[in-house]
């Protein structure tokens, strides 16, 4: 595979430690304070009929970004490949999704590429969303979840970007519960120490739900200075 010229910089990946992580409210937040003209790329959206709003809906609903893109649709709640093959049509070529970003990237000052669920998640018989981080030389940002469990998914999906070569632009934490108990409240600490890479904010359960301005600040208060917010804390 060879990586996409004059996208570096300007591309996001945004990958999760599993499905349900709070992707699409991260990517939905980076967007809210981001000062220039935002894309909003959704190579695969599964599990959504025809019609029906997915991801980069929520995300338009919450931010407002420049543009928001899907590439491709099934509507079984299944990894792309397999869900493509259930609906009789072609998989996502991650080389498709990386032209996408590419077009985008030519005029806009930020495009965002979130993932399906996982980072190794299939999108093809022997193809991931690492892949097209690969094609577009990008970094790629991990949300994780807050509790029990979360260092072993991050450090996993952070050693699997490293034997890839590609950069791990951070974590982020997608949906901290209101009464967080011990394990939650140990992870702030120790993300950061078992995977080698910054936890880049914190975002709490339930920001989906909220209103456009309620939002916003919710996204200032929970994301690092370096998306324009606010919230800090130790690096690795």
């Amino acid at each position: 595979m060879t990586a996409a010229h004059g996208v570096v910089g300007r591309v996001l990946v945004v990958t999760g430690t599993g499905t349900g992580v709070g992707k699409t409210v991260v990517t939905a937040a980076i967007t809210a304070l981001h000062p220039g003209r935002v894309a909003v790329l959704k190579p695969v959206q599964t599990g959504v009929g025809v019609g029906e709003p997915g991801d980069v809906a929520d995300v338009a609903r919450l931010a407002a970004p420049a543009t928001v893109c899907e590439l491709a649709r099934y509507p079984d709640p299944l990894a792309p490949a397999a869900a493509a093959r259930r609906a009789g049509r072609p998989a996502l070529e991650p080389s498709a999704a990386a032209r996408a970003a590419t077009l985008l990237a030519a005029d806009h000052d930020l495009v965002l590429v979130e993932g399906a669920g996982g980072l190794l998640v299939p999108y093809t018989a022997g193809a991931t969303l690492a892949d097209v981080a690969v094609l577009l030389d990008a970094p790629v940002l991990v949300v994780t979840t807050a509790g029990l469990g979360t260092l072993n998914a991050a450090a996993l999906t952070v050693e699997a970007l490293r034997t890839r070569g590609l950069t791990c632009a951070g974590l982020v934490i997608g949906a901290w519960p209101a009464a967080p108990d011990l394990a939650a409240c140990e992870n702030l600490h120790d993300l950061p120490a078992v995977t080698g890479v910054p936890l880049l904010g914190v975002l709490p359960d339930g920001a989906g739900t909220l209103d456009r301005a309620a939002f916003a600040r919710v996204a200032h208060h929970g994301l690092h200075p370096c998306w324009g917010g606010r919230w800090q804390t130790s690096g690795p």
